[in-house]
Formats: C-alpha cells, sequence, structure tokens
C-alpha cells in the first residue's frame, strides 16, 4: 500500500486510485521566459521519483506536465527583446526539455501549452459566467467571486489570512481583495490579446491548469477530476487554492482526490528567488556537474523538506554515485537476472511510505557493501553478479541513478580535447613498455596522475578514470 501525505487533510493516507490500477497525475509546469532554475530541476524530480514509483508498483500512469506560454512576464520580455512571444516560449520551452532530459526526469505523456488551450479556458470561464460565480467588470477583466465557493479556502487552511486581505480593497474592480480574475481584457498596445466571447483579452493564469485538466485529463464522472495535482509549496496558495474552487465552482467536484508539494530550495538559508538574486540557474550547474549527479544530490533529501544548497555538499553526495558505479564496475560483461526479492520488496516499501528516500538510500548503500563482501568472496560467482546487476537496474528504473556506463562515468567532466590528449599519453606508454622503456612509462602515467588521472592496466586494454576531487 502506497502511502502519500495529501497538502488538504495534512496527514499520510492510504493511496486508492480513482480507477483501478490506474494513476491521473498533473504537475504544475513552468512559466516559459527564462532558464530553469533549481526549483523547477528539484520539483521536476521529486514528481518523477512519483511517477517512477507508481509505474514499478504496476500502476498504469498518464502524467501532464503543462507549459504556461502566455503570462505579464512573457510579455515584458516579449517588450524588451522585440522577439514575438512564440520566439521567447519556443525558446525556453526547448531549454527546459533539455535541462529535464540531462537530470534524467522521463518525459510526460501530455504537455499541454496555455495558448493551445484558449478554446477549453474560454469554455470554462462562460460557464462560470453563466452559473453566476463569476463577474465581469467595467474594464472587461473577470473574475471569480470567491464568496460564492463555501469551500474557498480548505485546501491551503489559510482562512485567517483571507479574511483579513479580504478587508483590504486593493483593486477599485473586483468586489473582493481574495477574488481572483479569471480573464484579462486587453490593454492595449503594451498587452497581447486573443479573440473570445467576452472580448479581445488573455487568461489569468490560475484558469489556464483547471481547464487544461478538465480538458485533457480528467474523468467525467464521479467526486473527484484527477487522482493526484502536484507542484512546489510556493503554489499551495494563492495558485492551487484558487484552481481548486474555481473547478469546484464550474464541475461540481474535487480537482484532485490528492495533493502533493514538495519543499522549496534555499540558497544560505533564503527561498530561492529572482526577486532576491540568489536564483541559481540549472544550466550553470549542468556545466560543471553531470546531470545525474544534480539529479542524485536533489532526490537525497525528502521531498516535503526544504532543500538548502551547497556546493560542497553536492561534491560530497557524489561518492553515494561512485560507489554504484564503482560495483557496476566489477560486474562489467554480466548480463542481469532476478533482483533480489528481499532487496527489491524493501526498497519499494520504503518509497511506498510517502517516498521515504533516506531509508530508500540507506538500503542502497546496504545493498552495495554486501554485494561488494560477496563479489570478494566470490569473485567469479556468474548468477551472484547477475542478480548485484539486477538490484542496480532496478535502482536506475525507480530513482533514476547508476543509468550510465561505468567507465563513462568515471571519465565524467573531461573534454573531448582532454580526452584525445589522454588516449594519445596511453598510446606513447604503450610502445615505451613494448620497448621496454619502463622509465618512460612510469613517467607518463606519473604526467596523467598529476592531471587528476589514473590508469588500470587489463587484459584487453588499458582503461583511465578522472580522480573525483
Amino acid at each position: 500500500m502506497i502511502k502519500i501525505f495529501d497538502s488538504v487533510k495534512k496527514t499520510k493516507l492510504p493511496f486508492q486510485p480513482i480507477m483501478p490500477d490506474q494513476v491521473k497525475m498533473y504537475v504544475c509546469g513552468p512559466t516559459v521566459y527564462d532558464d530553469s532554475h533549481l526549483g523547477h530541476a528539484r520539483s521536476a524530480i521529486v514528481f518523477d521519483l512519483w511517477r517512477r514509483l507508481f509505474l514499478a508498483m504496476g500502476y498504469k500512469v498518464i502524467f501532464a506536465r503543462n507549459f504556461t506560454d502566455i503570462d505579464d512576464k512573457i510579455i515584458k520580455k516579449h517588450l524588451e527583446s522585440k522577439q514575438s512571444v512564440q520566439e521567447i516560449t519556443s525558446h525556453y520551452i526547448q531549454r527546459y526539455l533539455d535541462d529535464m532530459q540531462q537530470i534524467g526526469v522521463l518525459p510526460p505523456d501530455l504537455e499541454p501549452k496555455a495558448t493551445q488551450n484558449l478554446d477549453a479556458m474560454q469554455k470554462m470561464i462562460q460557464t462560470l459566467l453563466d452559473q453566476g460565480y463569476a463577474y465581469q467588470t467595467e474594464n472587461g477583466d473577470i473574475y471569480l467571486d470567491s464568496s460564492k465557493d463555501d469551500s474557498y479556502g480548505s485546501l491551503s487552511h489559510r482562512t485567517q489570512e483571507l479574511e483579513n486581505i479580504s478587508r483590504l480593497q486593493t483593486d477599485t474592480h473586483k468586489r473582493s481583495e481574495r477574488d481572483f480574475v479569471l480573464w484579462k481584457s486587453y490593454k492595449g498596445a503594451t498587452d497581447i490579446g486573443y479573440p473570445s466571447p467576452f472580448g479581445k483579452g488573455r487568461p489569468g493564469w490560475h484558469i489556464e491548469c483547471s481547464a487544461m485538466i478538465e480538458e485533457h485529463l480528467a474523468y467525467s464522472i464521479g467526486e473527484y477530476g484527477i487522482d493526484i495535482h502536484g507542484g512546489g509549496a510556493d503554489l499551495l496558495f494563492p495558485h492551487h487554492e484558487n484552481e481548486a474552487s474555481q473547478t469546484r465552482c464550474a464541475t461540481k467536484r474535487e480537482l484532485a482526490k490528492y495533493w502533493l508539494h514538495n519543499g522549496f530550495v534555499r540558497i544560505s538559508g533564503e527561498k530561492m528567488s529572482k526577486s532576491l538574486g540568489n536564483s541559481f540557474f540549472l544550466k550553470d550547474i549542468l556545466k560543471l556537474h553531470h546531470g545525474e549527479v544534480v539529479r542524485n544530490y536533489l532526490l537525497g533529501t525528502h521531498y516535503r523538506a526544504h532543500f538548502d544548497f551547497d556546493g560542497d555538499d553536492l561534491l560530497q553526495s557524489k561518492k553515494r554515485l561512485d560507489k554504484i558505479y564503482r560495483l557496476k564496475k566489477r560486474l562489467k560483461d554480466s548480463v542481469p537476472s532476478k533482483t533480489d526479492e528481499h532487496f527489491s520488496k524493501s526498497l519499494l516499501l520504503a518509497l511506498c511510505d510517502d517516498l521515504n528516500i533516506s531509508q530508500a538510500l540507506s538500503l542502497i548503500e546496504q545493498m552495495i557493501k554486501e554485494s561488494n563482501d560477496a563479489l570478494d568472496q566470490n569473485p567469479k560467482n556468474n548468477q551472484l553478479k547477475s542478480t548485484i546487476l539486477a538490484n542496480l537496474e532496478l535502482i536506475g528504473l525507480v530513482i533514476g541513478i547508476g543509468t550510465l556506463q561505468a567507465d563513462a562515468y568515471f571519465q565524467l567532466g573531461v573534454s573531448q580535447e582532454q580526452q584525445e590528449w589522454i588516449a594519445t599519453q596511453i598510446q606513447l606508454r604503450q610502445e615505451a613498455k613494448a620497448n621496454k622503456n619502463y622509465a618512460l612509462a612510469d613517467e607518463i602515467r606519473e604526467r596523467l596522475k598529476n592531471q587528476g588521472i589514473i590508469l588500470s592496466d587489463t587484459p584487453t586494454a588499458t582503461i583511465w578514470e578522472k580522480i573525483s576531487q
């Protein structure tokens, strides 16, 4: 039984899908006006891990992640850069997809874009207008009337905060401060507008996800639209609260049965934010570290806890990966068979407990130690090697680490130019040994070592590795 911490109930609940053996899951994706940062990476890895677990447990998973490709920030960039909105969003969508591939995030089954779902949004807005849950102001904007939703605030439980802000009428067009925009009327040359039954304009942020879930993912009947809605903790209020409200009003059912949220990424103790000037772009980290190293580091803290980024900690966490690949290197030319039943059950049980990653990683460490001990005693036991390799493949399948070739892993971070130089040095060393010039061969080995490269002679070839700093 999978246990899942529901953000509404504030407790772990047994996961019971709406339909047997099927999970419909929607995660809020990025607003594509800039490169991905560490917060995007962590959230993507968290929900990728959930998806992998459901798949490993035998569920059919339908996974959706959207792109917000129309937004105030995108329009601002359009005006500043003189590029079209489509040029900007297409560029950053591709950059995001490339980044996700590098950190081992599986491609979603559905990737709806806001601009391709305007009809669905307008349909939901019209429903809310027709049923009296929304109203249009004199300037053409359309708002959801939060007073018509008795359950508003039930997701985030911020009732006192809502009572306080409702008394602050900062926008004279709204009936209540907690009312939120569904449709923004076109404001002129510095805006972007699309035709609609209620006038030229563009959708508000919150309506996007509700409409796209209803259009592409939701069950047509029942108490809930989908099984799981997820995103970062910063989306709980107001974004997810507003999503839940408008869906509840428009469809007379709850948007999701379970709500999942991952913790913030913090740098120097502060929540990572572009406004604070501490936003760490993923592309900058990937220039220094392979995506699997970054993934390994970011999944090491439980998904609901806040994550404190530290470069030294990233390097320390790589040692866990080193152990996996060092073991994998001992299994060269082996063929995987069946996993060790005790290990596979224990690993999945740990993850089934609301992604208990610390227990899962502890089990992996124990398996690696026991496997190395067993190989020391039985280095030619092919069945043993096949079982261990199957265990490592399970780790790769479920957690997404240890998926590279071992030799390639230990050569990460070496440029093509350096690799060519190393190959030349190895060839010179082989020639020196063939000529019995062992002093020169030793000199070449030492020269490589001084450059952070160590050599291992095997019966068939000389293998090199980059020394971990």
